[in-house]
């Protein structure tokens, strides 16, 4: 299986789901109500499932280029459990131990997932803040009790009895509470100032440049705490995304790429049919479901009737906070990267004397960049003595004259040569930094790069200025209440980062069980009944029948990387030749 669905499609008249969106949301929403037995198609509008997973490929490289950690995964993972219940040959993340490098002229800290010597060496090198230190600390565990009872709460209230929502109230003010006194400290002066709390010395301050408030600092050392940073499985990402297509067609369901939806039609403000162009051909299907794991503004706006969602919803989406944009330059190498002086962390190279608004706001010689080496985690990825690295950087998509393209009145972004001249040079930037501070020789070893800006995100999602994770979870979207699963049309059910505030693989995951949930609630009350309990630890591993669902195998054969496969013909040659 690959992540290009290439056979011929025998389309039914009727499907009683239709997801529109494969990555990952809406992939394990398909294979969750595919278990339940019923009759789903996904339709994606790129030649590609996985969505962000997807990455790409240059010859023997593969370049997995969205996650740069993942979390929820491990033992009892929020994540983990809805893909132990769809099956147990799903690839299985690898624990990381070297989770983030801390860089500028003036500091290098090494964050691993043994808490207690960061807080030693910090300690040691700043006395003056001993008490803060420690004190800094004791709110990370505080807040690392609650990720651990966190599987436990990650079922939406819209699924939920009475009594389960007053259980739900429960566990979060029990666990919850420590969020609070954090919750005011967000903003360039503020999270200053909660910084300040605990420490006195500017430079220790510094650690925590680029967030932009206090849980920013906290959560990832939490997630630390529990030994919760995970890389992605052998093979890359996208295996992800293969091993649920793979589940899907074994259920009967039915994944189409190039598929673009063009209109919902509606009956009583009920979904009744979807119209979609797959390929170059016109199709209409009739559904009784819809999971929309796709950007919701494109969504209510345009496939949509104007009058299904309210103007005032509708007003209060365009006025949303929304997360950032990326760069992402991934580079492949004719050396190791850990000849270059790589390790297993992520790197977070920061500059001295630049504001924390400045090392979020994309300009290369200030911003704050991540750089990963995929071939040190996973050597699948690229041939025998060489690498893979990937740069990454918040971006906007307005940067220097919408990254040098031309806008057109239906807002497309026309790349022309000024784009491609213009985004090459950024990536150099961003390179002659990475030469400057880590690794000197790297440009002698780059052998080839690829440069993907806000305007590629726009273009493969559709999300608003290229947001990569949809509404961010501020104050205000909170008090607008943007996230949701069920919408103002009947059967028309919202999943993927849209849904849920957060982002990543385990908030996807998680937004597509709920949303399943919602439609087993209404079509199935054993499978609802017994994936409710299974998402509430009860029990925590799925164990002998699952009333409701239907068996699953385990069938999943995972395939070899191009790197594999060209190294396993090379030894067949060798073989043969001798």
């Amino acid at each position: 299986m690959t992540n290009t669905v290439k056979e011929h499609i025998e389309f039914k008249s009727k499907y009683d789901v239709i997801v529109i969106g494969a990555g990952v949301s809406g992939l394990t929403s398909a294979a969750l109500l595919c278990k339940a037995g019923m009759s789903v198609l996904v339709l994606e509008k790129d030649k590609r499932v996985g969505g962000y997973l997807a990455g790409f490929r240059r010859k023997h490289f593969r370049f997995d280029t969205a996650i740069h950690w993942l979390n929820m995964f491990g033992k009892n993972g929020m994540a983990s459990k809805i893909f132990n219940f769809l099956g147990n040959d799903w690839p299985h993340p690898v624990e990381q131990k070297r989770i983030r490098r801390l860089k500028s002229a003036s500091i290098d800290y090494l964050i691993t997932n043994n808490l207690d010597e960061l807080r030693g060496q910090l300690i040691s090198d700043f006395p003056e803040d001993e008490k803060g230190i420690i004190r800094f600390f004791k709110d990370v565990k505080q807040l690392a009790k609650f990720f651990e009872i966190y599987p436990r709460i990650f079922r939406s209230p819209e699924c939920m009895s009475i009594s389960d929502k007053i259980r739900l109230r429960w566990l979060q003010f029990r666990y919850g509470w420590p969020f609070l006194k954090h919750l005011r400290f967000a903003g360039e002066a503020k999270v200053e100032k909660g910084l300040k709390r605990y420490f006195s010395n500017s430079r220790l301050r510094s650690l925590f440049r680029m967030e932009e408030d206090i849980l920013g600092c906290i959560i990832p050392l939490a997630w630390a705490q529990n030994n919760d940073f995970q890389n992605p499985p052998i093979g890359g990402s996208l295996v992800m995304p293969e091993w649920l297509i793979h589940v899907i067609k074994y259920h009967g369901g039915t994944v189409s790429v190039d598929s673009t939806v063009q209109k919902i039609d509606l009956i009583n403000n009920q979904v009744s049919k979807v119209h979609f162009q797959h390929k170059k051909e016109q199709h209409s299907i009739e559904t009784n479901y819809i999971i929309a794991a796709c950007d919701v503004e494109t969504l209510y706006e345009k496939m949509l009737p104007e009058s299904a969602i309210s103007k005032d919803f509708k007003k209060k989406l365009k006025s949303a906070d929304l997360y950032s944009s990326s760069v992402t330059v991934s580079l492949s190498l004719d050396c190791t990267a850990e000849s270059l002086g790589f390790n297993e962390e992520m790197v977070f190279l920061m500059q001295d004397g630049v504001s924390r608004k400045d090392h979020n706001l994309g300009d290369p010689e200030k911003c704050m960049i991540s750089i990963i080496a995929p071939t040190l985690r996973d050597k699948s990825l690229s041939p025998e003595g060489t690498g893979v690295l990937t740069i990454y950087c918040a971006g906007r998509i307005d940067y220097n004259n919408y990254w040098q393209t031309e806008r057109v009145d239906q807002g497309n972004y026309i790349r022309g040569e000024a784009y491609k001249k213009f985004k090459l040079e950024y990536a150099e930037k961003l390179i002659d930094r990475i030469v400057k501070d880590i690794a000197p020789s790297l440009r002698d070893h780059i052998t080839f790069t690829d440069v993907a800006t806000p305007v590629t995100h726009w273009r493969y999602t559709g999300n608003r200025d290229g947001s990569i994770m949809g509404a961010s979870p501020g104050k205000k979207n909170i008090k607008m209440k943007l996230a949701h699963h069920q919408t103002q049309v009947k059967g028309l059910i919202l999943g993927g980062h849209w849904s849920d505030y957060g982002g990543g693989v385990p908030i996807a995951v998680k937004t597509a069980a709920n949303a399943s949930l919602l439609i087993l609630k209404e079509t199935n009350k054993i499978a609802f009944k017994t994936l409710s309990k299974f998402m509430d630890g009860i029990p925590n591993s799925p164990e002998g029948d699952l009333p409701g669902f239907n068996a699953y195998d385990n069938s999943w054969i995972q395939e070899l990387t191009p790197a594999n496969k060209a190294s396993m013909k090379g030894s067949m040659g060798d073989r043969v030749m001798g």
